[in-house]
This record gives structure tokens, sequence and C-alpha cells, in this order.
């Protein structure tokens, strides 16, 4: 549990994996995982969209399961692993999905394309050669203002076929 930090009333020290490397910082208690991680820390890739749990841009990692990050607490992720877009990519090579979403043209303006590829990454966790309903259901908390869906699916479909 994030203990209370003394220096800073109303605000509570977490400690948490970040793209897998320990951190601690002190939070306020209200401040939601995607203000702490585009304002505290500095990952922008994760976006606002809706402020309400419903559009997906802000789709990160907790723990492997993908979550909306604006309707998270951070002092709720004490002691968790939390994984944004900008982990993903290895020693400067992209990560197979977003070497799909590049490939497939699964990305149109970009801006839903970090919370599609988060929660396409928790999927192919769970389910490595997932079926065409179970992308469809993995992204259905995702929005796309862009575009039709099929190149989306289709990244994912490649990137489930390509090597780790």
């Amino acid at each position: 549990m994030a203990e209370l930090d003394q220096a800073n009333p109303g605000k509570r020290l977490v400690r948490l994996r970040l793209n897998g490397a320990w951190r601690e910082d002190a939070v306020a208690e209200n401040q939601l995982l995607v203000e702490y991680l585009r304002e505290t820390v500095g990952l922008t890739g994760t976006k606002t969209g809706c402020d309400g749990g419903e559009c997906g841009a802000c789709t990160v990692l907790v723990d492997g399961e993908a979550v909306p990050s604006c309707v998270t607490l951070a002092v709720r992720c004490d002691g968790r692993s939390i994984e944004t877009i900008e982990g993903l990519a290895q020693g400067g090579r992209l990560h197979r999905l977003q070497r799909a979403f590049h490939e497939k043209l699964g990305a149109q303006c970009g801006f839903c394309t970090p919370g599609m590829i988060m929660a396409a990454e928790g999927l192919l966790r769970r389910e490595p050669k997932p079926s065409e309903e179970q992308i469809r259901t993995a992204l259905s908390g995702n929005l796309c203002r862009c575009t039709g869906y099929v190149k989306i699916i289709e990244s994912v479909r490649a990137a489930a076929d390509s090597e780790p």
C-alpha cells in the first residue's frame, strides 16, 4: 500500500515498475495514472481521449492486463508493473506490433494507435495466435476515428504471425 508522504500532505509515495524499471514518486491521492505518466514521468505516448474509460486511447498494461489509465488512480498502482507504448521497443528496434501497424497501415492519424497496440499486446500475451473474433473483442474498447478497423485487425494478425 502506498505510504503517506509526510513532506507533501495529500500525496502518497508510490513505488512501481514502469517499463521495466522501478521508480518511486509522490503522487496526489486523486491523480489519475494517465496524468502521472504524461505529467510526472513525461511519457506522452499514452493519450488522453475521453477521460471516462470509453475510447481506449489511454490504454496501458497493468501487470500485463490492458486497462484504461484515465480511470485508474496512480496510487492503486503501488507495487505493480506498468507498461506503456514507450516500453515496447527494445534496443532501438520496433516491437512486432509497432512494426506491423507501420507495415500494414494500421495507424492513420496515430492518436489511437498507442492504445490499440497496448490492448493488442495484452491479447497476444494471453493468446499468441488469436482468431479475428478474439482480436475484435480485445480491441472493442478502443475507438479509431479515422478508419474502419480493417487495417488495424490486419496489423494485429500480422504481428501474431511474426516472431516475437
